[in-house]
C-alpha cells in the first residue's frame, strides 16, 4: 500500500451491529407500556432470551442477568465464597473478574498465563491450588477458548469447580461446540463494546448444572421461589434486566453468528497483513471457533526499544489509528495495589510482560478490507518512523 491518504480509525463504542430490527423491539414492548392496562411486567421475553441463548451457547440453563459482573458476583455466592477462601485467575482480564472474588472477602491469586494464547495456564493455576481453593476462573481472553480439556481434568482432580469469564466469548466454541456448557458455570457480556448488547448492558449466566443455574436464578430476584405461594428462600437481590433489554437481546442474538463472523474475517486479513512483522506478536487461534471479540497484537519489546505508550501515540496522531488497552494487570489498580496485591507477589513474568505489551486494533463487524490494509500499513509506518529515532 503506497502512501494513503490519512484517516481516522476510530476505536468504536459499540462492539457489535445495532439497527433498525433492535429499535422496533424496544419501540414495541415501549407502545405497548403506554396504553392504560400498559407495564413493563411480566417478562415473558425473560425466558424465551434465556432458552435462546442456552441453546446458541449449548447449555442447559441460562439465567440473564443485569451485567457479566452480577453474573460472577452470583457464581461466588452460588458457590459460597467467604472470606479465607481463595479463588485463582489471571491477572490478564478485566478488573471486575478478580473483583467479584475480592467482593466475597476472599483472597484472589493470580496464576501465569500461556504464552502463545495469553489465557490462563492450566499448570500455572494447578501449581497454586491449596486446601483454602474454592474456585478457578479462567478467561476466554478475546474470545479464545481457554484449555478446557486440561482445566476438566483440575477439576476433577483437585474438586475445585471452574467458573468460566466468557464475558469476550459469546459464540466461541471448542472442539466445534459451543463452550456455554462447561465447567460449573460460565458468565458473559452483553455490554455495549461486546459482540452483542441489551441495550448497553446486560449478562448471563449459563450452566449443564440445574441446580447451580437455581441458586444462581433465585438470588438474582430476591431469592424468590414462584409457586401457588411465593417463597423467599435465601437473601436476594435484584440483577434483572428491563423487558426492552430481553426485547433487544433477543434481536441481537439473531445476528450474533453473523457479528462474528464478519468479525472473523476482518482479523485473519489482519493476521496475513501483518505477518513476518518482527516488531509483532500476532495474535492465537483466529478463525471459526473463534469468539472474536478483541483483536489484540503485544508489540514485541524483545525487538524493539521503544515503549509502548510512544507507538499508540504516535500511531493515532500521526495515521489517525486509534487503539485501546486489554489490559493493564489487576494488580496494578490502585484498589488492588491498596488490598497489598503487586506484580512482585503474583509470581507471574508472562502475564505482567503481555500486560506491557498489548494493544488492541479496531477491528468491527463492519471493518472493510480496505480498512484492514490502512491499519496495518499506518502500523508497519508507525514502527519505522519509531526505529528511526
Amino acid at each position: 500500500m503506497q502512501n494513503p491518504a490519512k484517516r481516522v480509525v476510530p476505536f468504536l463504542p459499540m462492539g457489535g451491529i445495532f439497527d433498525q430490527e433492535d429499535a422496533r423491539a424496544a419501540q414495541s414492548v415501549l407502545e405497548q407500556a403506554c396504553g392504560e392496562t400498559g407495564n413493563f411486567f411480566p417478562l415473558p421475553e425473560e425466558n424465551q432470551f434465556q432458552e435462546a441463548l442456552a441453546r446458541h451457547e449449548g447449555a442447559a440453563k441460562a439465567v440473564a442477568v443485569n451485567s457479566c459482573g452480577t453474573a460472577l458476583d452470583l457464581c461466588m455466592m452460588a458457590l459460597g465464597i467467604k472470606p479465607g477462601d481463595e479463588v485463582i485467575t489471571t491477572p490478564l482480564t478485566f478488573v471486575c473478574t478478580a473483583g467479584t472474588a475480592v467482593g466475597q472477602g476472599a483472597q484472589v491469586v493470580f496464576a501465569d498465563i500461556d504464552p502463545v494464547t495469553m489465557n490462563l495456564d492450566p499448570k500455572s493455576a494447578r501449581e497454586r491450588i491449596t486446601p483454602r481453593t474454592k474456585a478457578v476462573i479462567p478467561v476466554h481472553f478475546t474470545g479464545l477458548a481457554a484449555d478446557i480439556d486440561a482445566f476438566d481434568a483440575l477439576s476433577r482432580e483437585s474438586g475445585v469447580p471452574i467458573i468460566y469469564d466468557a464475558a469476550h466469548a459469546v459464540g466461541c466454541k471448542h472442539k466445534g461446540k459451543p463452550i456455554g456448557g462447561l465447567g460449573k458455570g460460565s458468565c458473559y457480556s452483553f455490554q455495549s463494546n461486546k459482540n452483542m448488547t441489551c441495550l448497553g448492558e446486560g449478562g448471563a449466566v449459563t450452566s449443564n448444572d440445574p441446580a447451580f443455574a437455581e441458586i444462581v436464578r433465585q438470588k438474582k430476584t430476591f431469592g424468590y421461589v414462584y409457586g401457588a405461594q411465593l417463597r423467599v428462600v435465601s437473601i436476594g437481590f435484584n440483577y434483572r434486566m428491563t423487558k426492552p433489554q430481553y426485547a433487544v437481546g433477543l434481536t441481537q442474538l439473531a445476528k450474533i453468528d453473523r457479528v462474528i463472523a464478519m468479525r472473523q474475517k476482518a482479523m485473519v486479513r489482519m493476521n496475513e497483513l501483518l505477518r513476518g512483522v518482527e516488531e509483532i506478536l500476532l495474535p492465537a487461534g483466529h478463525g471459526p471457533e473463534h469468539g472474536s471479540h478483541l483483536y489484540v497484537i503485544r508489540l514485541n519489546t524483545d525487538k524493539v526499544s521503544f515503549v509502548r505508550e510512544a507507538f499508540t501515540k504516535r500511531l493515532k496522531e500521526e495515521y489517525g489509528v486509534a487503539t485501546a488497552i486489554h489490559y493493564p494487570a489487576v494488580w496494578s489498580w490502585e484498589a488492588f495495589a491498596g488490598l497489598g496485591y503487586s506484580e512482585k507477589k503474583a509470581r507471574c513474568p508472562l502475564a505482567a510482560k503481555a500486560c506491557k505489551q498489548v494493544v488492541s486494533l479496531p477491528i468491527f463487524p463492519r471493518t472493510t478490507d480496505a480498512d484492514c490494509e490502512y491499519i496495518a500499513w499506518a502500523l508497519k509506518q508507525t514502527l519505522a518512523d519509531l526505529k528511526k529515532g
